[in-house]
């Protein structure tokens, strides 16, 4: 494949995930209003996070490397179906056993990490941070445009035909797949694993977990789990936050998502290029670290929305240059034939998150309120950047 057909997939891997990421927030605007009609209070709607959560840890790293064995197109076809059937079974959940019934599809869906392995398959090692946060912009875009999709169908039409809407626009990026990523997009991937006599069994956990006994990578991932940690309990429980604590509807909880995605945006499409070429990638995580600290102490001190507003830019930069820096710094240590591999494992990194995060935000919000998410904010990133400054480190993991 040549420079400009490398591109031409790049692209139209940036369209889909644009795609996937607009259907997953129009849910985001309707699951938690259903949920509250339905009779779930804050600990069973956590009970429900969890369980998503729970399901895509299971499936991200298996998911990765279902993606190395039989390809882009392959994995991306199953994500896409999966997320077909996800939506209607959400236009069908009229009670609390299909709302959680409708949940179980997400072991498949994992468009964002089959996409980030074509863009890491087929762009330049200097290059990869940067082509990696462009599928931020895409993101922040599906974020604006799903968000506020979401509340106004949800607002005008029902839930149903906003659910029903999401299904059809996940066949829309079915057919993109089918159309446009080629079968496989690794180079000499058969070699490769001749070489290592590795296995192609999707289900072999030992092929999944050699990769943690790369040097490096088994730090960055316990950086990554560690510190991100705050952030995703924040995330499963912003729904909760948002309804109860800034008392918003539907359509203004859309719009204040909306205000996220242009400031991802704007930090993934321009910022994340510019210091990658500047600065190294440990440094770079380094200070996103030490910056998360401090967003902890302004979240525990806000009181509305318009505060928050202010604090997002900060906590999306930090956020957003720590996850793409992080997984770059990841795929570069391994071989392309394992780049999927190693994108599931850090998708599972987010899942884990999301499975202990709504039952520990359940119980610091109804115990403590919302300055406890700052504050342990705070204290963990603190405590993870001084170890960080004090123990040093190398540049970035890696390939032995």
């Amino acid at each position: 494949m040549d420079t400009a057909k490398k591109q031409k997939v790049i692209y139209i891997a940036y369209l889909i995930v644009a795609l996937d990421i607009t259907w997953l927030f129009l849910q985001f605007s309707i699951t938690p209003y259903l949920a509250r009609r339905l009779g779930f209070d804050t600990i069973w709607f956590g009970y429900l996070q969890t369980t998503v959560g729970l399901i895509q840890l299971m499936g991200g790293p298996i998911y990765g490397r279902f993606a190395d064995v039989f390809g882009a197109r392959a994995a991306l076809s199953v994500s896409c179906l999966a997320s077909v059937v996800y939506f209607l079974l959400l236009a069908a959940a009229d009670s609390t056993f299909m709302l959680f019934m409708h949940k179980l599809p997400v072991v498949f869906m994992h468009v964002l990490p089959g996409a980030q392995m074509v863009v890491a398959d087929l762009s330049e090692k200097e290059k990869r941070a940067d082509a990696l946060g462009k599928l931020g912009l895409c993101f922040g875009i599906g974020m604006i445009t799903g968000s506020s999709l979401g509340g106004t169908l949800s607002t005008r039409f029902g839930e149903k035909f906003a659910a029903y809407f999401a299904a059809v626009g996940s066949c829309v990026s079915l057919l993109l797949v089918w159309n446009f990523i080629p079968k496989q997009t690794k180079i000499n991937t058969a070699q490769e694993s001749d070489k290592k006599g590795s296995s192609k069994s999707v289900f072999n956990l030992g092929e999944i977990t050699r990769l943690m006994k790369y040097p490096g990578v088994a730090k960055t991932f316990t950086v990554k789990i560690i510190s991100g940690l705050p952030t995703g309990i924040f995330q499963v429980m912003f729904s909760i936050i948002s309804m109860n604590f800034f008392q918003l509807q539907a359509e203004q909880n859309g719009y204040l998502m909306a205000y996220f995605g242009i400031v991802q945006m704007v930090i993934q499409g321009v910022v994340i290029g510019r210091l990658s070429s500047r600065f190294s990638e440990y440094s770079l995580m380094l200070f996103c670290i030490g910056l998360s600290s401090l967003v902890g102490i302004a979240m525990a001190m806000m009181t509305t929305v318009l505060h928050f507003c202010l604090i997002v830019i900060p906590m999306m930069f930090s956020l957003s240059v720590f996850n793409v820096i992080t997984d770059s710094m990841l795929t570069k240590s391994v071989s392309p034939s394992d780049t999927g591999t190693m994108l599931g494992l850090c998708a599972s990194v987010q899942s884990l998150l999301r499975t202990v995060g709504p039952t520990i935000g359940g119980f610091l919000y109804e115990t403590y309120g919302v300055p406890s998410f700052g504050y342990i904010k705070f204290l963990i990133n603190a405590s993870v950047f001084t170890l960080l400054l004090f123990t040093g480190g190398r540049s970035q993991p890696q390939r032995p």
